[in-house]
């Protein structure tokens, strides 16, 4: 243990000035959200001890390299374009040439746009790190954040569940609830990131219902 600790504490500095150099402002996929997942994928690593560290480590850093909006054409490339970007810099930096594809890799299949599915450990615990993310208290702050930023409504005036319409999370950012988050606990790789998300979904529901509540008048 004592050898990965002294290994990532090298890297990890390296790593946060490539994934914060030209950063945009996105508070939604800054370093703080980074340094989230990269908390997470610590705790997912625990059950996992023949995951290599330093291509997690790597993969939660540098994932978002290149973030598009959610709703840019090319948004389900993003992955693989933060993967090229990623491989191009680490070799720059001299990163340990046989863990380079374990970090594409998990970069790439991180996406949920992008449908890449994970083929090693890393990349399902960067997928698991990353998509526990989106969920919870902090899950909601970034989908209001988000939602705000691409001019969606906060939910449908008279339909905000859906109930007689088609979900459309493109227009109405409550809908992304139902339309994705919810899906999430059954999509995760690993027992404990299933284990996670069934946690934070419960908060979502809560704070779905008591919102349609709130917003039909009803309380």
């Amino acid at each position: 243990m004592k050898d990965w600790k002294d290994l990532l504490d090298y890297w990890r500095p390296p790593l946060v000035r490539l994934a914060t150099h030209g950063d945009a402002g996105d508070s939604a996929h800054d370093l703080n959200h980074l340094n989230r997942v990269w908390a997470t994928a610590k705790i997912l690593l625990v059950t996992h001890p023949d995951a290599d560290q330093l291509v997690v480590m790597a993969a939660c850093y540098l994932h978002d390299l290149v973030n598009l909006p959610k709703n840019h054409p090319d948004r389900s490339n993003a992955s693989r374009l933060s993967a090229l970007q990623a491989e191009a810099q680490l070799s720059k930096l001299g990163f340990p040439p046989e863990r380079l594809a374990g970090v594409v890799h998990a970069i790439e299949a991180h996406s949920y746009s992008a449908q890449i599915r994970p083929g090693s450990i890393e990349a399902k615990i960067v997928q698991d790190a990353d998509r526990l993310d989106a969920l919870g208290a902090v899950g909601l702050a970034r989908m209001f954040h988000i939602g705000g930023q691409l001019g969606r409504s906060l939910a449908h005036a008279t339909e905000p569940l859906a109930e007689a319409r088609t979900l459309d999370d493109m227009r109405y950012t409550l809908d992304h609830i139902e339309n994705k988050l919810l899906r999430l606990p059954m999509a995760m790789n690993t027992a404990e990131g299933r284990e996670l998300a069934q946690s934070r979904v419960q908060l979502l529901v809560r704070f779905r219902d008591q919102f349609v509540a709130e917003w039909l008048g009803a309380i």
